[in-house]
């Protein structure tokens, strides 16, 4: 069995003594796209810091290639680079931004090949962006330099914050593809934190879910939040809309968290109608997508004011006919839903 590129055990970050982030167990796989999903304050940057070594963890190890590594230790530093949500240029010409680290590196003699190759990675023609300074670009333009910064030291892990939050269309577009390329032609390791879960879900191999600075699990999952409201005879339910009501099973209390698995949820056929154990809800598709690396079809269910993530079932494949626009019928068993206080 290949050997995890990062085994992380028994982590915990604190800030100011109090944990931000706990993790029990995670390994990354060589070569692979791990996506980090979460709503802001879940960890995600901290984690991404934690695996490019500028920090330590307070407890627990992250072990590298099978040995642990200390932040900014030879045997990490130029392997492992980080691009940020905010670029940071240096105050010089965009080759020069470009060509610094590998100049740290101790590459010496005529780096103009490589460095333009970079540039063209990511969209921006050297002819015309070289002797650029960095204060004349654009918000895009400078996100696409560091990540061409990233790209020319062709890394064997190259971690994503956030890169496309703040830019325009066509430089999300560039740096995502330039980011594919480098797992495609140098077999980088790519770990990226995204709110795009749709792009994560399409890319990744695996997508961690983060809440609370908390693991909660990996793959597609629905997150509800409270308030809930308590119903006739003991029932609980949600309001997804004005006119729709989610009907749960006891939240430990009116603002917990509710975790659905996509499976929980299916899809009822034209003549089928929900089990007596069962709830029901009704929506409309407004996606569907093929999970690349289980071959599970998914889709997304708009029902009212949210939309719900349901894993088609085989089974009911070939009785169905799904599209967008298409009117659904959802049933669950309430009991299967997960709670976080």
């Amino acid at each position: 069995m290949t050997q995890p590129l990062y085994r992380i055990e028994n982590l915990i970050q604190r800030y100011h003594g109090r944990p931000v982030l706990t993790i029990d167990r995670l390994e990354i796989q060589p070569a692979s796209i791990m996506g980090l999903a979460g709503p802001n304050g879940s960890g995600k940057s901290t984690l991404l810091k934690l695996l490019a070594f500028t920090a330590r963890p307070d407890e627990g190890q992250i072990l590298f290639n099978g040995s642990p590594a200390a932040p900014f230790d030879d045997a990490v530093r130029f392997q492992v680079t980080l691009l940020t949500q905010e670029p940071y240029l240096m105050k010089r010409t965009v080759f020069n931004n470009i060509v610094y680290g590998l100049r740290v590196r101790g590459q010496r003699g005529d780096c103009t090949a490589v460095v333009h190759d970079a540039m063209t990675l990511v969209g921006l023609d050297p002819e015309v962006f070289a002797h650029r300074q960095w204060s004349e670009l654009s918000g895009g333009e400078a996100q696409r330099v560091a990540l061409a910064a990233r790209l020319v030291l062709k890394p064997l892990v190259l971690l994503l914050d956030e890169p496309t939050a703040s830019v325009d269309a066509a430089s999300s577009e560039l740096i995502r593809s330039a980011s594919l390329n480098a797992r495609r032609e140098w077999g980088t390791t790519l770990v990226i934190a995204s709110h795009d879960r749709e792009w994560l879900y399409d890319v990744c191999d695996e997508v961690a879910q983060l809440f609370k600075g908390r693991l909660t699990g990996t793959g597609r999952i629905n997150t509800l939040f409270g308030p809930w409201e308590p119903g006739d005879g003991g029932s609980w339910y949600k309001r997804l809309g004005n006119e729709t009501r989610m009907a749960v099973s006891k939240p430990p209390h009116a603002d917990a968290i509710a975790f659905i698995e996509p499976a929980v949820f299916r899809i009822l056929t034209k003549d089928e109608y929900p089990a007596a154990s069962e709830a029901s809800i009704r929506g409309t598709v407004t996606r569907l997508s093929l999970e690349r690396h289980s071959g599970f079809l998914f889709a997304d269910v708009r029902v009212g004011a949210f939309t719900l993530v349901v894993r088609v079932e085989e089974a009911h494949l070939a009785a169905m006919t799904l599209h967008r626009g298409w009117p659904v019928t959802l049933a669950y068993r309430p009991e299967r839903i997960r709670w976080q206080p």
